[in-house]
């Protein structure tokens, strides 16, 4: 006897484009990181229906879900911004002020760490390293690198983005 999983859905989300992803791992085993990397690179993040709709076509606990996608710092719960910023927090850096750099870029983007502007424009991260030392202070801006900043230098730096 076959059973069948009903799923609540709610109206606004396109539980579809979940189900389009989800049918080459359905009955298969070890496949929660996958998954989430498959729903992460559709929506950019993991919104919540789409997690709790994978949990049940899956047969797995959503509690397991939620747990691998908060272990891994690639899983993001909440949308992200179409830029991602990096400011370089090292050693280096910290010596030549990025503290300044970094309180002008969230004072121009009104977020703070880890946080997304509300026209879902920048995400405002803070790193360990960036790997540039000899250009320090250093942020990122997606796969820009910009170096030797000053705080007056920041909101030419968003402009172009």
């Amino acid at each position: 006897m076959q059973t069948t999983t009903v799923v609540a859905k709610t109206m606004d989300f396109d539980y579809e484009q979940v189900e389009k992803l989800l049918q080459e791992f359905v009955g298969k085993k070890g496949v929660v990181v996958p998954v989430l990397q498959k729903i992460q690179h559709e929506f950019g993040y993991l919104p919540r229906p789409a997690l709790e709709y994978m949990a049940a076509r899956l047969r797995i606990p959503v509690s397991r879900v939620y747990g691998v996608a908060t272990f891994y710092a690639q899983f993001h719960l909440q949308p992200r911004g179409k830029n991602i910023i990096r400011v370089c927090r090292g050693t280096a850096c910290h010596v030549r002020g990025v503290t300044k750099v970094a309180e002008k870029t969230k004072e121009l983007l009104g977020v703070g760490v880890g946080e997304t502007t509300a026209d879902l424009k920048f995400t405002y991260e803070e790193v360990a390293c960036i790997g540039a030392c000899g250009l320090a202070p250093v942020m990122m801006v997606n796969e820009q690198t910009f170096g030797k900043l000053a705080p007056e230098k920041v909101q030419a730096i968003l402009k172009k983005f």
